[in-house]
Parts: structure tokens; sequence; C-alpha cells
């Protein structure tokens, strides 16, 4: 597999993946290794982008990051819609000066595409700076995305607090 190169090594994982779970692969419809790799990277930028958006509450990067049809359960077990999550943030008072800064970053990114849907998996970190003082929290995310008129919008979303590690 060393020699193969990066979309032909793609479209392997991907017909293993799809005969591993039972699917059958129609190579009329079956996306090129170069398509599954360019879906990816539209679809990290996307979270990166949402992510340092997040952090600075903004609306707009809510808005384009979020579908109109968007069913999001958070951590703590509350199901909202893209309308409960832009009124959270409009009605958000600007930052002052010695409020918390808070950022946030993805690892473990896991993407899995079917056609026009994908599936998105990663750990996200949250960083909550006060006072010279750093808190992180971990917590797994997944997100359906359908690409729809040429970009790709979340439509649904799972947020889970990562359980702290079991003492030995």
């Amino acid at each position: 597999m060393r020699n193969l190169h990066i979309p032909q090594a793609v479209a392997m994982i991907l017909l293993a993946s799809a005969l591993a779970t039972g699917q059958g692969v129609n190579p009329t419809k079956a996306k090129s290794g170069a398509t599954q790799a360019s879906a990816s990277v539209a679809l990290k930028a996307l979270l990166t982008e949402f992510l340092d958006g997040a952090g600075r509450n903004d609306a707009a990067i809510h808005n384009k990051f979020w579908a109109d049809d968007l069913i999001y359960t958070g951590s703590g077990g509350v199901r909202r819609t893209k309308a409960d999550i832009m009124k959270g943030v409009s009605s958000a008072p600007p930052p002052k000066p010695d409020d918390p800064k808070v950022t946030y970053s993805a690892e473990d990114i896991q993407i899995h595409q079917y056609g026009n849907t994908a599936v998105l998996a990663f750990r996200l970190v949250g960083r909550t700076e006060k006072d010279g003082k750093v808190e992180t929290a971990y917590y797994l995310n997944t997100g359906t995305f359908v690409k729809r008129n040429g970009r790709w919008q979340a439509v649904a979303w799972q947020a889970t607090k990562q359980a702290e590690p079991a003492a030995k």
C-alpha cells in the first residue's frame, strides 16, 4: 500500500469500509478518491473556521455552519434547533475585557462521506482562560453534514462530555 497514491488509498479505504458494513458500491455513483479527499479538506476547513468563530460567539459563522433544519443535542441533554442557537448567539452580551477567553480546537477528526452527506466525528477541546489560569474540557462531537447548493452544513449534531479517565 506504500506505493499507492493518496487518492487511490482513500478509495481503497472507502471500498473496504463499504464492504465491511455490507453496503455495495455502485460504480456509477462511487466518488473518486480525489473527490472524497476534497470533501474531507473542505469539511475540516469549515470545522476549523466554525470553532474559531464559536469562541468569539460569531453569529455569521454559526449561521453558515448550521443548516436551517438542524437537530442539535447538547452535552447537557437539551435538544435545540438552529433558531434556538441563533437566538442564544444574538442575545449574548458583547464580551467585556475581563471575561474569560474561550478557544476551541478539534482533535482526532474522522470523516466518512456518503455522496452529498458526510459524518464528522472529533474530540472537541475547549480551553477557558481567566486570571492566568486555564481550564480544559473535552467533548466527543458527531455531526452529520449535507452538501446543498455547493456548500456543506450540519443538519444533525451530538455533543457528549468526555468521561474522565478511570483512576488506576
